[in-house]
């Protein structure tokens, strides 16, 4: 992998023995062989029976993840990422302006605001006490606000100023601004057709806004941002999918938020999340958290009771990813089974082997609360 002068090896075994390229979601044969599971799907499904590293005959053709591998490639990932980042800073640290210079871009913010905007967002990336200055400018935050309030402003602008916000959003005392129906709207339009980068900041800007019942219910009711705030569910982005995961848990405490994001299908996404073999222990744990959140009320209990299927993957996910998840897990399942009794609930968890690990559960080093629950259950 190569970068203008940036260089950084790719360790062997994050490759796939077939592709060679770093492995997204590595699975292992029998033989132990670990492969990326695109690549060695398509060899089975040619008709192949055979570990193509060893030619060994396969006894199996089970695909088991491999868990440990991913969360490794996930980190080496993480710093390859963040040595690039500190490669672009040094490189642009000579573009850094001045205070001075600084003020000048904002005074004159209407006149080549692009190119101004992206000079102030370097300004704020280069140290907390930039930013402090930035907030301590009389008008700074309104002026930026003001792009958003455009209809006219193009994506462009508006990722710039979301970028700015994002940078900036300890430093925002007064947030009710952002709540205008224009700059609702500047969001959507980011989420909608923003860079991954940006949707991501956008959606950080959501949940920094959504700090009483007021400002969630309108952030709830804005037309289409719920709706793609779930779509975000299933893209191939890990960041985006745990930002949003995050907004939700943060924005679903009122009823009549939980039933509006229950109303634009989020239980089948999250059933999704839980059914994919790669997705990471923080997504798992987030997941599990907001369906906890969302069976506090009826519509959710109906939903996530009576699919069997989704109770399967929760309790599956019990003494299997790590103790925060089993906590959520396992609270949803009493909730269901002991608390209100539902007679599908408790065929669903009896019929997915969910006794046996409910069993298990109490021998572990398990919190007292988790251990009371696990007991209701298996009376």
């Amino acid at each position: 992998m190569a970068r203008d002068d940036l260089y950084i090896a790719v360790p062997s075994s994050f490759r796939c023995p077939i592709s060679l390229d770093v492995m997204k979601s590595p699975v292992s044969l029998c033989t132990g062989v670990t492969y990326d599971r695109a690549s060695i799907q398509r060899w089975l499904d040619s008709g192949n029976n055979t570990c193509p590293a060893t030619m060994q005959v396969l006894e199996s053709k089970d695909l088991v993840p491999n868990r440990n591998l991913q969360r490794l490639i996930q980190i080496w990932l993480d710093s390859v990422a963040r040595r690039q980042l500190d490669a672009d800073s040094v490189r642009n640290s000579a573009a850094v302006p001045s205070q001075n210079q600084v003020k000048l871009l904002v005074k004159h913010l209407d006149i080549n605001c692009f190119s101004s905007l992206t000079k102030i967002i370097c300004f704020a990336r280069e140290s907390e006490e930039n930013r402090e200055f930035l907030a301590k400018m009389d008008g700074f935050f309104s002026k930026v606000l003001d792009f958003m309030r455009n209809a006219e402003s193009g994506i462009k602008i508006v990722e710039q100023v979301v970028k700015i916000l994002d940078l900036m959003l300890t430093k925002i005392s007064d947030k009710k601004p952002l709540l205008e129906t224009n700059c609702l709207s500047a969001i959507l339009l980011v989420l909608q057709r923003g860079n991954s980068d940006s949707q991501i900041e956008a959606v950080r800007l959501l949940e920094s806004i959504a700090v009483d019942g007021e400002s969630k219910l309108k952030i709830g009711r804005k037309e289409g941002l719920v709706a793609e705030l779930v779509k975000s569910l299933r893209k191939e982005n890990p960041r985006l999918i745990e930002a949003s995961l995050s907004f939700f848990i943060a924005i679903t405490m009122p009823k009549r938020i939980k039933t509006v994001v229950i109303q634009y299908r989020i239980i089948p996404e999250l059933k999704y999340l839980l059914s994919q073999p790669n997705t990471t222990t923080s997504i798992t744990e987030k997941a599990l958290e907001l369906l906890e959140e969302l069976s506090t009320c009826k519509e959710g209990r109906v939903e996530i009771w009576h699919d069997s299927v989704l109770l399967g993957r929760i309790a599956e996910t019990v003494l299997k990813v790590s103790s925060n998840a089993t906590e959520h897990a396992v609270a949803i399942l009493w909730s269901g089974c002991y608390l209100f009794r539902d007679r599908k609930a408790q065929e669903a968890v009896a019929s997915s082997n969910g006794m046996t690990k409910l069993l298990l559960l109490m021998q572990s080093n398990c919190s007292p609360a988790v251990r009371q629950m696990s007991g209701d259950l298996v009376k």
